[in-house]
Parts: structure tokens; sequence; C-alpha cells
């Protein structure tokens, strides 16, 4: 490989091969002969590769044998080169007259390359499912490899990433350490007139600044801030606007942090004056709720377990949710900090193996209000969860 200035390696090169073996024998297990992977963070856990590229097409490719192999634009091949564990050869540029063409697609060239290298038959697996796997790049994909057997492999890699290493889980505290320093941010900045745009410069700011203290720095994370206030808190995914904050609102704030692209989410809500009953009311429904969760959340329990705890204590209050509670959390890039695997709530019976991680995601959007109180954990070895943050599990209020 020729020498140029590499960006610091997550992982070595042997935690990668570890991976890729892993990989390969549930290939054959499954019987795919070959994968292309184009979800951002399934390509950044194989390769290591993670430049913002992903609104053109790519994919990492793990054929038969061998390093994988990153296909990409041409001038992305340069981010590639410094940032995946593999040689050179391993990576693969396409000419930028392929870049939204009307008149070709970078899937043909893709296929021409596979077919240089004698991987254009057998069953291959493709993610199916996925925000990035484009109709088209389907369509161009198995009309340039007739040959080839076409599967879905959404989830393939997903799930393979659902159990964090010690390195990982590391990773993971980093980000956590951020995402407190944000609430802390948030709960010295909010007051009534504070224009939300300037809240959100300062949660950037304190997610994203390098701390002498902690020793690094934040990555950008995978949603934006979420605080919608007063009856806009009803939508769980709205962002902000630029006027003030007014008086007699509740406000949650769900953000997370992020390191080495791995997420840890945390929610509160604050209310600026006195809150009505029926959310001071909501609020011990959800804290008795994630107690309850947070006791069942151990190794060898189920996800539908800690739903049912949390769930249980909900409806013991008359209130009724009819979204899921929470779901795995770790490696992600935009639009979603989620691993799109499991998920807590009724009839997922996924059996908890310690080291995954899961966002445990309580919050309440009703009719003309909303309430989040949320927390990331991990699961471990025995007894209950490493809950990651450190930030007081309540409301703040503030007259």
């Amino acid at each position: 490989m020729n020498k140029l200035q590499r960006t610091p390696e997550r992982y070595t090169t042997a935690e990668y091969e570890e991976r890729l073996v892993r990989i390969r024998a549930r290939m054959e297990r499954e019987g795919f002969d070959m994968l292309i992977l184009s979800d951002p963070s399934n390509m950044s856990w194989v390769s290591g590769y993670g430049g913002w590229s992903f609104y053109v097409h790519q994919c990492v490719v793990v054929g038969p044998d061998g390093p994988p192999v990153w296909f990409g634009r041409g001038q992305d091949a340069q981010g590639a080169y410094r940032t995946v564990w593999m040689q050179r050869d391993r990576v693969i540029g396409y000419p930028d007259h392929y870049v939204q063409s009307t008149e070709r697609h970078p899937m043909e060239y893709l296929c021409a390359r596979l077919k240089d290298m004698g991987w254009d038959k057998g069953h291959i697996g493709v993610e199916m499912d996925n925000y990035w796997y484009s109709a088209r790049a389907h369509e161009r994909l198995t009309a340039g490899l007739p040959d080839a057997t076409f599967k879905d492999a959404t989830g393939f890699i997903n799930w393979q990433r659902s159990v964090k290493s010690e390195k990982e889980l590391d990773y993971m505290r980093s980000a956590a350490r951020l995402v407190e320093r944000m609430h802390r941010r948030i709960a010295e900045k909010v007051e009534v007139g504070i224009r939300k745009c300037d809240l959100v410069a300062d949660i950037y700011d304190a997610g994203l600044r390098y701390d002498d203290w902690e020793g690094h720095g934040g990555d950008y994370p995978a949603i934006v801030p979420l605080l919608p206030s007063g009856p806009d808190a009803a939508a769980p995914h709205l962002t902000w606007d630029d006027l003030p904050m007014k008086p007699d609102e509740g406000t949650f704030f769900e953000i997370a942090g992020c390191y080495q692209r791995y997420h840890v989410p945390l929610s509160r809500t604050i209310y600026l004056g006195k809150p009505p009953g029926h959310i001071l009311d909501a609020e011990q429904a959800v804290l008795e709720g994630m107690e309850a969760g947070l006791e069942a959340a151990r190794p060898g329990n189920t996800c539908e377990d800690i739903a049912i705890g949390f769930f249980s204590a909900l409806e013991r209050h008359g209130i009724q949710k009819d979204n899921r509670a929470g779901y795995s959390i770790g490696l992600s890039y935009p639009p979603d900090w989620g691993e799109r695997t499991m998920s807590i709530r009724r009839g997922d019976r996924t059996v908890l193996q310690p080291g995954m991680t899961f966002h445990f995601m309580t919050g309440l959007w009703m009719d003309s209000w909303g309430y989040e109180t949320t927390e990331s954990i991990a699961i471990s070895e025995e007894g209950p969860p490493e809950v990651f943050c450190n930030i007081p599990r309540k409301m703040l209020i503030k007259d």
C-alpha cells in the first residue's frame, strides 16, 4: 500500500479480520456466496470507511475470499484509502460521469468489476429494505449479473453488530459523557425567552467541543436535536425554530452523544413554570415503568420482558402507549441512530445477551402534550443493566 496519511483506526486489522470470519461463517450457514452492503453503518463496521458520501451509490462487497472490497465514487476513494483496513487494491472508485446520470448507473460499473473478479455468479445478498439501496440500483445490479441469484440480506450485518465488544462499549461510555454534558448545558441555559436556535447551538457546542478533561471531542449525531414544546410535544420528531421559549410549557430534549460513530441517546423533559397534574402523574407512571423494565433487562430474559415490565406500570396508571419502548443502538449514520434489529415491545422474544445495548425509549406523545425520560443501557454479564448516563431521572422544573 502506498504511504499516505491515514486517520486513526477504530479497531486493529485483527479485529476486522475476526469479524470477517464470523460473517463468512454465517454466510455459509445461510447460503450466501457474496454480500453487497449499502448501509453506511454496516460498511463502516466491516471496512472502517466513514465518509459523508452516502448520498451517492456506494457499497462494501464481502466476496467468497480475501478482504472486503470498498466501492464508491472515484473522488471518495481518497477517503477510503485513509480509513479502510484493506489494501488499496481492494478499493474501487467509479468515474464521476456515473454520478446522478440519466444515461448510466454506478451499479453497471460495479457489475463489470465483479465480472473481472469472477464474482458474478452464485447467491448474492443485498440489503433490500435499507435507506441507501434504491430500486434503480437493484434493477441495474440484477440486470448486469444475470447468472447470479439475489437474496435479501437486510439485517444480516446489523445482527452481527448487536453484541458489542468491550472497545465498542468504551466508545459508548465516551458518548455518554458527551450527552451528559449536553443535558447539563441545556439545564444551565434554558429559560423563558431564549430562542430555540440559540439553545440548539449550545447543545451542539457541548456535544462536539473537545474537552481536555474528558480527552476527546464528539462526532455529528445521526439525528439532529429534537425539542418540541407544549402542544408540539405531542409529535415525537419535530426539531426547532427561531422562536423564544414560552412560559408554562413543557419541552422534551431528545439528543445523543456520539463518539467514533457510536451513539448514546438520552431524553429529559423541562417545564418552564408549574407543571399540570396530568404531566406529573405521567412522569410517576413512566418512572415506575422504567424501574420495572430495567429490573427485567437481564441476560437470559427477552426484549418482551422489558416491555411487559414497562407497559404494565403504564396500564396500572391508565396510560396506553401504542408504540415500542426502545430499540438497539450503537454505530450509526444518518438518518437514524438505531440498529434496526431488536425492539423493546411485546412480541419481540429476542434473548438478551451481555453486550447488547438499547435506548430504553419510554416517551409519551399524547393528543396535546408530550413527555420523555429515557435511558441508554447495556446488558450486563449478570444482574441489572449498565445505565450509561448519570443525569437525574426526573423532569427539570424551572420557574
